[in-house]
């Protein structure tokens, strides 16, 4: 559930940063009524970054086949076996 709290609230630094471990999502900060800041516990940041990386590479790997820069198992066994002497 999307938790928004204004920025004064921030004193409570044992409630907020129990709330970001409880929820494993984002906290949006505001200040006079706007979006400020975003803040996350540790663990849910890097499940989100590990997450991009995946599209990432997802997004590369369709582009790669999109393109037609594929080979089959045989081809890269061979590639790989010539590369390191093998």
């Amino acid at each position: 559930m999307l938790q928004i709290i204004p920025i004064k609230d921030l004193k409570n630094t044992g409630e907020i940063s129990q709330l970001c471990h409880d929820i494993n999502e984002p906290i949006y900060i505001t200040k006079n009524g706007y979006g400020d800041m975003v803040i996350m516990s540790i663990q849910a940041f890097e499940e989100r970054m590990f997450m991009q990386d995946v599209y990432h590479k997802l997004g590369a790997s369709e582009l790669d086949v999109s393109e037609g820069r594929i080979r089959n198992a045989k081809q890269s066994l061979k590639c790989i076996r010539e590369q390191h002497n093998v």
